[in-house]
């Protein structure tokens, strides 16, 4: 219900890609692709970016590698206030130890890494987002003072470390040293956002997390297309649903908790289930990237100065099968659109990865397990 049934250019949609046919010049499919490793949960989120297997353990000593979207993060994400934006809709805390038989909760809470030891923390609360975006609610001038505060107790901060440095040693020096530059930095932030904050959010502040999902995701999408539109960021990630969810969806008559459903025996009724799922799913993606397609920007929209993929790290919740794994790339990035990319049986997704970041100006020799390049 995913894959395209022909290859090429003018292909017809499948059910589960349907919402996304209007957009149809700005859509990309990627086939064909996999990943290496167990195949469970945990593996299956961690991977999904990374394109290396996790390291089993249900300790904290976990290990993956850098995800494609810090890496492109670091190349074109260092003059916005953030870096980059990392976004969630279900609750993880309680979620430590092990999530998955062997690994760690680590690998499931999250699907963007720093480095190969640092996992990324994926907010879910909208309020939180908008706060970290454009400062508390309230008007456009209360929200430049409070940044104004910020900025001084940061002066402050940095005049009483200097002090304290004088009268420190060589090693202990070199620790404040490293926290000043930190002060900097944040310091760097709050003047850019500072600056991006000068025009008027037409974005209400949100109350908290809502609790119909598709409110939460829209509201999610909505920061999201403010964020890219301010250009407070201009790399994100959303897990719109986690690995092994229990969540439901009694809004589209959906009351089965998702994961367990998503082992369907192969039984039509279950499959229908599953696919209603992962349609309503597309359909709040696709509006989105009509919000994005909506929205000028320079000599286009949003979406046509975009480059965004959806998928994930597993491609039958029946089997646990990571061989083909679903992949949709949509926006401006994807040049000529309505095609789809039947990449050889097995193709490491690693691939694709390491083309992506090389159209962003990062050439790599290898990204994880890529074996050569798919390039878009």
């Amino acid at each position: 219900m995913w894959t395209p049934s022909t290859a090429g250019t003018g292909f017809e949609f499948s059910p589960i890609l349907k919402p996304l046919e209007p957009l149809k010049d700005r859509v990309v499919v990627v086939s064909n692709l996999s990943r290496r490793g167990e195949d469970n949960h945990a593996v299956s989120a961690a991977a999904w970016l990374s394109s290396v297997v996790a390291k089993r353990t249900e300790a904290e000593d976990v290990r993956l590698g850098t995800t494609a979207d810090q890496i492109v993060a670091r190349q074109i994400g260092q003059d916005t206030p953030l870096p980059s934006l990392e976004l969630a809709t279900e609750n993880f805390e309680g979620y430590v130890g092990a999530c998955s038989v062997g690994y760690s909760c680590a690998y499931m809470n999250t699907i963007s890494w720093a480095s190969p030891t640092a996992p990324l923390p994926m907010e879910i609360n909208p309020r939180v987002v908008f706060e970290r975006l454009f400062g508390r609610p309230g008007t456009p001038q209360e929200r430049q003072a409070q940044m104004r505060e910020d900025r001084s107790i940061l002066d402050s901060i940095s005049d009483e470390a200097q002090d304290l440095k004088r009268s420190l040693g060589v090693q202990d020096g070199q620790r404040v040293t490293d926290y000043l530059d930190h002060v900097r930095e944040i310091e760097r932030r709050i003047q850019r956002t500072e600056a991006q904050n000068s025009t008027q959010v037409s974005l209400d502040a949100p109350v908290g997390v809502p609790e119909a999902f598709s409110e939460h995701v829209n509201l999610m999408f909505d920061l999201l297309a403010v964020a890219y539109q301010t250009e407070m960021t201009r790399v994100f990630t959303f897990m719109m649903a986690r690995e092994a969810s229990f969540k439901t969806y009694p809004e589209i008559g959906v009351t089965e908790p998702h994961h367990p459903i998503s082992h369907h025996g192969n039984k039509p009724e279950v499959i229908a289930q599953v696919a209603k799922i992962n349609i309503h799913h597309m359909q709040l993606f696709a509006r989105f990237l009509e919000k994005l397609r909506s929205t000028p920007d320079g000599d286009g929209s949003l979406l046509d100065h975009s480059l965004i993929f959806y998928g994930g790290g597993m491609g039958n919740g029946n089997a646990h099968g990571s061989d083909p794994l679903p992949l949709v790339a949509v926006g401006g990035g994807v040049g000529k659109g309505h095609r789809h990319i039947q990449a050889p049986s097995h193709t490491p997704l690693g691939n694709l990865w390491v083309s992506v970041v090389g159209s962003y100006g990062v050439e790599m020799a290898s990204f994880g397990d890529s074996t050569g390049r798919v390039e878009i």
